[in-house]
């Protein structure tokens, strides 16, 4: 690791927006954990831990078209703030309905489908501010490099907290603390001197910015291969996560600490890859990388599916997450980065529709057939599927057809120019 994975660190406004998520995914992690052990200790069914899923993140697919288009068209550091602070309304109002333990199972789906819709917009926003958040555009594929190792040091700190938490103080404190982290964002977003900002006359209503970045997408091969191939992972390879708790619970007859702690385990590997990334040259095959990480999380997953050995399973998931974090990381920098400006908020609303869409759709579908054809043998064919995934990229990028219209990365830009000029 070089002084160079932290080169988006000299951009005030980005430092002020790492330290604020930093404390507040970590509450959002405890969260995430807390409602997949209450839920299925509530119902002992895989398929509620599915629909649970479908609840959070389906929402974020119907409306993510709006978000990305209200992104384009107003301020996108206004919006962040008010996306956070209707979430951590949210957070304030399912601590007070499990402390009064006046709730089932579906008042908690409930707040998550209205969670679901507060990140339709929350996304789109986030993701398209860190681009004018650092102030360098050289150290971008950095910034969200660095982002996901944001992301994944939460997961990985946060459900290890919770696993704790839920056993020596109930899963309230989980809920709790979700809610008073969100003042940490909220407060680093208003320290925050960004550009002023300039409103931008709009000749199209909503619809036709829908279909003018969806055109867009068209007009771009490789943008709409790998959203496709995100869409792909994201249907049948993510959603191994929703299983984890029968893993905890059922395969190694453990408790919500067990839980917990698969979760960080992945949370770990994830972090890794994310500083992985991070430390790459600007210069890196940021593609090649995706194509070979896409068969470490298939290889992860293949070995995790029907490992009994609990510490060696643990480090199966910690494998197969490292080869996960670049699924998110390398499409987002791809798009953040060949994208036009003015289209960034619309395409990156096609990513966060994907991604939030296909998982839960997913969730659905692996948590019915686990029920039929087990458990490890679900996440076995979940494996062998990221494996076929990868597979279909390699040959895409050795496409000569298709080559012609892959655009260079700032990186491979700037190493291109050095190359002529000697």
């Amino acid at each position: 690791m070089s002084i160079s994975t932290f080169n988006a660190f000299r951009s005030r406004n980005y430092r002020l927006y790492f330290a604020g998520q930093s404390v507040s995914l970590i509450g959002t992690w405890m969260q995430k954990t807390a409602v997949s052990w209450v839920v299925y200790s509530l119902t002992h069914s895989k398929l509620m831990l599915g629909v649970t899923l479908f609840a959070a993140m389906f929402p974020s697919f119907l409306f993510s078209f709006i978000g990305g288009v209200t992104a384009d068209r107003y301020n996108r550091h206004k919006l962040l703030l008010v996306t956070q602070i209707i979430s951590m309304l949210q957070a304030v109002l399912l601590t007070l309905l499990v402390f009064f333990r006046h709730y089932t199972v579906w008042d908690i789906i409930a707040l998550s489908v209205l969670l679901g819709i507060i990140n339709a917009f929350d996304v789109p926003a986030r993701q398209s501010l860190v681009y004018e958040m650092v102030n360098d555009k050289a150290h971008l594929p950095n910034a969200l490099a660095l982002n996901s190792s944001m992301v994944n040091l939460s997961r990985l700190i946060g459900p290890a907290i919770a696993g704790i938490s839920i056993e020596a103080f109930g899963d309230v404190v989980c809920f709790g603390l979700n809610a008073l982290s969100f003042g940490a964002v909220i407060f680093s977003l208003l320290l925050m001197k960004l550009p002023r900002y300039e409103a931008k006359p709009h000749t199209k209503n909503i619809l036709g910015e829908l279909k003018e970045g969806l055109s867009y997408i068209k007009q771009a091969p490789e943008i709409a291969f790998l959203l496709g191939m995100l869409g792909m992972v994201s249907l049948l390879v993510l959603p191994f996560i929703t299983l984890i708790p029968v893993y905890a619970k059922d395969i190694f007859h453990g408790t919500a600490a067990t839980f917990g702690w698969i979760d960080s385990a992945i949370g770990l590997g994830a972090f890794a890859g994310a500083l992985f990334l991070a430390s790459l040259k600007p210069s890196a095959n940021l593609r090649k990388i995706l194509a070979i990480n896409t068969f470490v999380l298939g290889t992860g997953l293949v070995l995790f599916s029907h490992a009994t050995h609990y510490p060696l399973a643990l480090v199966f998931a910690t494998f197969g997450a490292f080869g996960m974090m670049s699924q998110v990381t390398i499409v987002n920098t791809i798009i953040q980065t060949t994208v036009a400006p003015d289209m960034r908020g619309r395409v990156i609303s096609f990513y966060a529709m994907i991604f939030f869409g296909m998982q839960p759709l997913g969730g659905l579908i692996i948590g019915y057939v686990s029920q039929y054809f087990g458990v490890q043998n679900t996440v076995l064919t979940e494996g062998i599927i990221a494996l076929l995934v990868g597979a279909v990229h390699l040959r895409f990028l050795n496409s000569r057809k298709l080559k012609r219209y892959i655009r260079p990365l700032p990186g491979e830009q700037a190493v291109g120019i050095k190359a002529e000029a000697k």
